[in-house]
């Protein structure tokens, strides 16, 4: 359910695999780390894909256009994003050493390429006035079945105080979600939990959360966590902001 997979020979490290690595999240994602002057070009025959800038300067290429990008790093800037259907292609080149997060599934729709700015995702606020402040977080949507009903899948980020609680209280849905952790320190740290279980989440690590799991995570105090939520919609039943809180902690949603 968890690991803090290394980069392979192709400066890529594997999250999940569709028919592969934690299959049953039903999404191939990859970090990918280029060097200044590196391209890379992304076009699936069946896949939809989108395309995360984590950090570094890039231009982005497509539909004969060029979108110039650029992010110190997620605790500093807010998020670049194309998301494009299957057959079209999209090239990045980096102008400096970066980091860029992939997000794939299957989707048999055509729809048009989006290039997402910092201004196109909506940030939201959650649990300042609740629970003494001890799960403020800010949540950040690139795209969702809302703002995208075409698509079959759901891409944000969370902005996550340290000795915090995010993704708050406890709850479950039918779609998978994978979480990929960053830290404002390479030895910070935190807690995810998934079920019964609990995973020390490192700099670096995914979190693999199975359907109808119970779902929460904390940072250690002193560390600023990152991650980035990624869903699958089922086919006739796609996350619409869909959460279960486990019964035991209901009264969590009431309290201030």
């Amino acid at each position: 359910m968890y690991e803090t997979p290394a980069f392979n020979e192709s400066n890529e490290k594997i999250l999940c695999e569709m028919g592969g690595k934690n299959a049953d999240m039903l999404m191939t994602i990859k970090v990918k780390r280029m060097a200044a002057g590196e391209s890379f070009t992304l076009c699936s025959a069946s896949n939809e894909t989108a395309v995360l800038l984590l950090a570094g300067e890039a231009e982005f290429l497509f539909e004969g256009k060029s979108e110039h990008a650029s992010r110190r790093s997620p605790f500093l800037d807010k998020p670049y994003c194309v998301h494009f259907p299957r057959r079209k292609a999209v090239t990045v080149i980096a102008k400096s050493e970066l980091r860029i997060l992939v997000q794939q599934t299957d989707n048999d729709r055509d729809f048009d390429l989006k290039w997402y700015t910092p201004d196109d995702c909506m940030l939201q606020e959650f649990g300042k006035t609740q629970w003494q402040g001890t799960a403020h977080r800010q949540v950040l949507t690139v795209f969702d079945y809302e703002s995208a009903p075409y698509s079959n899948m759901v891409l944000g980020e969370v902005f996550h105080k340290p000795g915090c609680w995010s993704s708050y209280p406890p709850h479950f849905h039918p779609q998978p979600e994978l979480y990929y952790y960053e830290f404002d320190k390479p030895q910070g740290f935190g807690v995810g939990f998934v079920g019964d279980e609990c995973f020390k989440v490192l700099d670096g690590g995914a979190l693999a959360i199975t359907p109808l799991q119970t779902h929460q995570q904390v940072a250690a105090p002193g560390y600023s966590m990152y991650y980035v939520w990624m869903i699958r919609h089922l086919d006739g039943d796609p996350w619409r902001k869909t959460r279960t809180v486990a019964p035991e902690h209901e009264w969590l949603d009431h309290a201030d």
